[in-house]
């Protein structure tokens, strides 16, 4: 029997290599917040900025191992959500409406893979599975 997607029996494997590295690539951008790391800079503690480097640190590395999954992804999701409106689109219906344009193309992913990471969990491989079964 045919199928039209043949690569459907690495779904799972597939999910999980986008969870990993998608969570470890955020946490990354929490560290260049926060610690400087590979950075011209860092936002002072406290500060809005400063806040969303905690965010993406902490939840980047807790959707990467799959612990608190749902909510870690849920929570990053709006913080990309709320960086995308606020400082990339601005609510401006001219030409700067497009990611491509306002540069906001990551922060616009990034929302939209959270959201489907928050629907999904952690999946079959994570922490999320080990706490549930314990």
């Amino acid at each position: 029997m045919a199928t039209s997607r043949p690569l459907e029996p690495l779904g799972d494997f597939a999910y999980l290599l986008l969870r990993v590295v998608t969570g470890l690539m955020f946490a990354f951008h929490g560290m260049q917040k926060l610690f400087g790391v590979l950075s011209q800079g860092r936002p002072p503690v406290g500060s809005q900025l400063w806040f969303g480097g905690v965010i993406e640190l902490v939840c980047g590395l807790a959707i990467a191992v799959g612990f608190l999954t749902a909510w870690a992804a849920l929570l990053a999701s709006g913080e990309m959500a709320v960086a995308y409106v606020q400082f990339h689109w601005k609510l401006n219906f001219g030409a700067g409406f497009f990611p491509t344009i306002n540069k906001g193309e990551l922060a616009l992913l990034y929302s939209l893979v959270f959201l489907f990471i928050a629907t999904r969990g952690a999946g079959g491989w994570g922490l999320d599975r080990r706490r549930a079964a314990g």
